[in-house]
């Protein structure tokens, strides 16, 4: 049988990669113990060390900025500017003013009203007909936004975070919460 093993200098190639991958994820007492006996005894050996753990450190701050702006960003405080982000901006809000809804029923009645389109008009309707068109995420007429405005959003009508807070404020008025809300209301 013939039985063939890779050459010394590959089996140690190998094994500085993985050495060097260990240190590069290992914490600074992980690096000195990679270090040999000899190596650690001489100042050359003291200075590698203290620079392998002053860069496992601005690592390890990076890494926790890094997770702190997710965190932030979990935590509502930047939003995506699309439907998600709109919707959780919103709720937020309302949240913070005592307006009743859930991600499910804004995001239910806003499919059903715009398809999620904040620039959605409706042409057609007895509000078109009579000159104040349906406009936005949740079909909000102009009379109605104005009413039902929550402060610190946006004035615009067709502006989506100000658009679905006001109608969730109307829903919450008229019908307990937009969660109850079902069909256009």
């Amino acid at each position: 049988m013939l039985r063939t093993t890779l050459p010394r200098t590959a089996r140690i190639g190998r094994t500085h990669k993985l050495s060097a991958a260990l240190v590069a994820t290992a914490s600074c007492a992980a690096a000195v113990a990679l270090a040999t006996p000899s190596q650690a005894a001489t100042p050359a050996g003291h200075l590698a060390a203290a620079t392998a753990a002053d860069h496992i450190k601005v690592t390890a701050v990076a890494t926790q900025a890094h997770t702190a702006k997710q965190a932030a960003s979990k935590d509502g405080q930047q939003y995506g500017n699309n439907l998600d982000g709109w919707i959780r901006q919103s709720l937020d809000i309302m949240k913070s003013k005592g307006i009743p809804g859930s991600y499910e029923g804004l995001h239910r009645n806003i499919m059903r009203e715009s398809s999620g389109n904040p620039n959605a008009v409706n042409g057609w309707d007895v509000n078109a007909v009579n000159g104040i068109p349906s406009k936005g995420l949740l079909q909000v007429i102009q009379p109605t936004f104005n009413t039902y405005h929550v402060a610190g959003t946006a004035d615009n009508l067709t502006d989506p975070v100000a658009n679905i807070t006001a109608a969730a404020n109307y829903a919450a008025a008229r019908y307990g919460s937009i969660d109850n809300v079902n069909s256009a209301y």
